[in-house]
């Protein structure tokens, strides 16, 4: 899929949350949700953010990232990374703006928003089974996923990993200050992708993770790291896309594995309301944790 193609299907993603909410059922074999909000997913980039391409040589394509540099950020010292996982149908600017933005200011962070390969790839995370034993992808298909790679979820993940690489060489990082964070797909991106590359991160922060394929596999999943990563999660309890049962029960898998972990839970906010509202417990929850 060359460059003009990917922005024709990052463009076509603009759609309401009422159809994401169809993508998570058809994933994540569950049956679809109300609408969360109201509104197109994607908007125009914050014009702080750098709109940056790189070249991906599995599938010879270029593919973009979004990047924002703290005006704090110098060569001659180490700087902070934050990396944004953005939500299904979102793309790499999704995290990038409003106060997210504001936050890596003050805090003088690099913060950098890859593509995951495109709009829907779940960053590696495993496929959902369907509900009821009924057959996988029989939910209303997705017109902009009949050209997917069947191997999307690998490709997905490879993205991430390579801009994280990126970063770490045109700039002089943390490595003791590295960190992981994701909405909704993207929550459950930084779950999986926080674990199975644990020790690139300092912490990791889920908010709203539409993580049900790996909800049933949370303690052992989480186990590996139960003493290593410090979680952030944060959640609206009016959630319908992401409904507030499901996250609990990571907050209970936290829990019992007595984990160093910080659950949000904000009464009234929604699927979408979450991100700007939660951000500043992320960023203060980064602040506090460092490598040792």
């Amino acid at each position: 899929m060359k460059l003009t193609t990917l922005m024709r299907v990052g463009m076509a993603f603009c759609l309401p949350v009422a159809i994401v909410t169809m993508a998570f059922a058809q994933d994540a074999g569950k049956q679809a949700p109300a609408p969360a909000t109201k509104g197109p997913i994607n908007r125009s980039p914050d014009p702080r953010v750098q709109q940056k391409m790189y070249h991906f040589q599995d599938t010879n394509e270029d593919l973009p990232y979004a990047l924002y540099v703290s005006s704090k950020v110098s060569k001659d010292k180490k700087s902070p990374l934050i990396v944004a996982l953005h939500g299904l149908g979102g793309d790499q600017n999704s995290l990038m703006r409003g106060n997210a933005i504001d936050l890596a200011e003050e805090g003088g962070y690099i913060l950098v928003g890859p593509i995951g390969y495109n709009p829907r790839g779940w960053y590696g995370t495993p496929v959902g089974q369907p509900r009821n034993g009924g057959a996988a992808g029989k939910a209303k298909a997705n017109p902009a996923a009949a050209n997917d790679p069947p191997n999307l979820r690998e490709l997905s993940e490879k993205d991430v990993i390579n801009v994280l690489d990126i970063i770490r060489k045109d700039f002089n990082i943390d490595d003791r200050r590295t960190y992981l964070m994701g909405h909704s797909m993207g929550g459950a991106g930084t779950l999986y992708l926080g674990t199975k590359y644990a020790s690139n991160w300092a912490a990791i922060g889920a908010i709203a993770p539409a993580a049900f394929a790996m909800q049933s596999n949370a303690v052992p999943m989480l186990t590996p790291v139960k003493d290593t990563m410090p979680v952030i999660i944060t959640q609206g309890d009016a959630d319908t896309a992401v409904p507030v049962e499901n996250t609990r029960r990571w907050r209970d898998a936290l829990e019992e594995l007595k984990m160093n972990f910080k659950y949000v839970e904000m009464p009234g906010e929604d699927h979408g309301s979450i991100i700007s509202k939660g951000m500043p417990a992320i960023f203060a929850f980064f602040s506090e944790h460092s490598k040792h």
